[in-house]
């Protein structure tokens, strides 16, 4: 047994991480973060998205998420949830209000059939492409592509990507997932990486395998020729 609040938080002030900086890699709201640390559960939306959070949160860290769920579950999902009062139930639609759903319901519908219309036809027109020159875009790893490629390995990794040095434009910034990926072309053959947990990531430029440090946080600089780690 052991504090989920307090470990969170020591973890993240250990690595002098702050709340905005976080928010942006996890997506996960400040005042969720704070909630957590806080251990004040009765502010986050349910005990789905706790978990989740959790799991997110601890992950984040170089923790594991699922030793602070299996905690949650054990001290908490029994206490203050099942003493909530049930949720009044919903009142039936009336008769007028069922015809303005189901209209709704086919107006949606109707959009995502002009959508795929629209996007099938988009690949049929020559020379056309759903991609815009030298932005990433999420696909799938192939050995064989050109530029730099991230792929999400496991429970995947934050990471940032810049143009030719840590000073340099920031391409990307964020988690890549597993089975996620970013694809980089058209901007430079030089790049400075930022990984928050290598193991999470499988990195290749022009078709090459870069081999990434193992210590959390490494700094590296790519190019074709080389791979460069970085201090700092």
């Amino acid at each position: 047994m052991f504090e989920i609040g307090h470990s969170l938080r020591e973890a993240r002030e250990r690595q002098g991480l702050g709340y905005p900086e976080i928010e942006l890699a996890t997506k996960i709201r400040a005042k969720y973060l704070q909630a957590l640390e806080e251990e004040n559960f009765t502010s986050l939306p349910g005990d789905a998205y706790i978990r989740g959070f959790l799991r997110t949160y601890a992950d984040y860290l170089g923790l594991d998420g699922d030793v602070y769920v299996d905690e949650y579950a054990s001290r908490f999902i029994t206490s203050w949830r099942d003493e909530l009062p049930p949720r009044p139930e919903r009142r039936k639609l009336r008769a007028r209000e069922r015809p303005i759903e189901r209209r709704a319901v086919l107006l949606v519908l109707a959009g995502i059939v002009v959508v795929t219309a629209l996007v099938f036809a988009a690949w049929r027109i020559p020379g056309s492409s759903p991609h815009v020159p030298g932005v990433g875009t999420k696909q799938k790893h192939s050995a064989s592509a050109r530029g730099l490629v991230l792929s999400g390995v496991g429970r995947g990794t934050y990471a940032e990507v810049r143009r030719n040095s840590s000073s340099g434009k920031l391409l990307f910034s964020g988690t890549v997932g597993a089975g996620e990926g970013d694809n980089f072309w058209g901007h430079t053959s030089r790049f400075y990486l930022l990984v928050r947990r290598p193991a999470g990531l499988h990195v290749t430029l022009d078709g090459r395998v870069v081999a990434l440090p193992a210590a959390h946080n490494s700094r590296v600089l790519v190019t074709p020729q080389q791979t460069t780690r970085l201090r700092g």
